[in-house]
């Protein structure tokens, strides 16, 4: 089969087809994502969590980023994939540039970065340089000490349309994909229909162009109570790459999310 490329995403977007992606932080579990046919693989920097045991993403490092970058794409096959810059790497252009090129040297196939539209600079030198970017706006966990906690964003029509202008000048800069969380499903419905590229939901309603969880919440292993907009796959599943197809599955037929994970 044909590896998805940015490409395999506008047009999904363009057909209404709604594409699947995974947080993947090594080669056996990228391989299993990839064969139950998971179209996106996300090296998040949701690792400090699920793998190091952070209380947030901001300890990881560039370093860690690029190790399980490297090691998923060893093993991925014809999965996109999609790699995190850790916190503050965008404290300059520069560094922005340097950290993207070594997650690229490392096997990421787009670089996604949280910010606003104070970004659109670094957005635009990244994908002059021939780097694909995915925009992450709505709750930025990179952020979260500012927003206080890990609350819902866009929740009146001031932030709501904020959020939507943000979208549309990182697009205008270079963003070949947006991503949403945590915000209300109008909001996730209202962005993927004023922008032309595809918008990824987390937590942000049925009607964006593709979904993405964390692995470990599909998997159902997540400590503690976790968040409205998961589920957990593997408690009907034969196995873990049968708890990924039917995540997969239910993504493509859009019964997931359903409106028990919306806000």
């Amino acid at each position: 089969m044909k590896p998805i490329t940015l490409s395999t995403l506008q047009a999904n977007k363009r057909a209404g087809e709604a594409f699947s992606c995974l947080t993947a932080y090594d080669a056996t579990f990228a391989h299993a994502a990839d064969a139950a046919g998971i179209e996106v693989l996300l090296v998040g920097d949701s690792l400090g969590m699920v793998l190091q045991g952070h209380a947030s993403t901001l300890p990881v490092t560039l370093a860690d980023i690029a190790y399980h970058t490297g090691c998923v794409a060893r093993h991925k096959g014809r999965s996109l994939l999609m790699a995190d810059l850790p916190f503050m790497s965008n404290a300059s252009t520069q560094r922005l540039l340097e950290d993207a090129g070594e997650l690229m040297r490392a096997g990421a196939e787009m670089i996604k970065v949280e910010g606003e539209a104070w970004m659109a600079e670094g957005v635009r030198e990244l994908v002059r340089r021939g780097v694909p970017v995915c925009a992450h706006l709505g709750l930025t966990p990179q952020a979260v000490h500012q927003l206080g906690g890990y609350k819902v964003q866009g929740r009146d029509s001031e932030e709501a349309s904020r959020i939507l202008e943000e979208a549309r000048a990182l697009v205008a800069a270079g963003a070949s994909v947006i991503l949403l969380e945590c915000v209300p499903a109008s909001l996730g419905r209202a962005v993927s229909e004023a922008l032309e590229v595809p918008v990824i939901g987390i937590g942000a309603g049925p009607d964006t162009d593709g979904q993405i969880l964390v692995m470990h919440d599909v998997l159902g292993v997540t400590a503690g109570r976790g968040p409205r907009f998961v589920k957990n796959f593997m408690a009907e599943a034969d196995d873990i790459q049968d708890a990924f197809k039917r995540y997969h599955d239910a993504v493509k037929t859009r019964q997931f999310p359903a409106e028990e994970h919306c806000f």
